[in-house]
């Protein structure tokens, strides 16, 4: 998913907040997503990982409030492995901030993340919830990768709404499509 916002469609996605409703202090922002195949998702991350979150902070950026998660690589599948990805909202320095749609990840659990580091720096999930798969069932040997459907409005590629669908795959079949996506990736654009 992209976040939708009325600023030029070349600036890459979810770097961007969407329209943001400032009633004094807390903020709160409302999140207009766009649906993301997982080959959109594989193509434009900068890095896919499979990680356990081992804490969280808080602090602000430029105005905003963002939850950091430190990470644990278990293994990277795109990219270098990431330490943090930050997701935005929380409470830092007096200030609180609620953003629909913003993901919730939680110390001690294990995921797959489609990430985008922006030229900033700051990493961050694509499309949200979107780009963050709980990973259960691994002890049983049978892992499973999950991910609810979002919440918010969601528009299709042409901008009319959709329903987002929960996912529920194997680790194993996750992880060979998205290579499958990286590969059909480099042959159609060679660099």
């Amino acid at each position: 998913m992209r976040v939708w916002t009325g600023i030029s469609k070349g600036l890459r996605p979810l770097a961007l907040f969407v329209s943001v409703t400032a009633v004094v202090v807390p903020r709160a922002w409302a999140t207009t997503l766009e649906q993301l195949t997982l080959d959109d998702m594989a193509r434009e991350s900068t890095a896919i990982v499979r990680a356990k979150v081992t804490g969280s902070r808080a602090a602000t950026r430029s105005g905003n409030v963002y939850t950091y998660f430190q990470l644990q690589v278990v293994e990277s599948w795109k990219g270098r492995g990431v330490a943090e990805v930050a997701v935005p909202g929380g409470a830092a320095d007096g200030i609180r901030q609620t953003v629909s749609g913003a993901p919730q990840l939680k110390p001690g659990q294990e995921y797959v993340l489609f990430l985008w580091t922006s030229r900033s720096g700051l990493t961050q999930l694509i499309g949200f919830s979107q780009g963050m798969f709980k990973v259960s069932g691994e002890s049983s040997g049978d892992a499973v990768a999950q991910r609810a459907a979002a919440s918010e409005l969601m528009l299709s590629r042409s901008g009319l709404p959709v329903e987002d669908r929960a996912v529920n795959i194997p680790l194993q079949d996750l992880r060979a499509r998205v290579r499958q996506a990286l590969i059909t990736t480099k042959t159609r654009d060679p660099k």
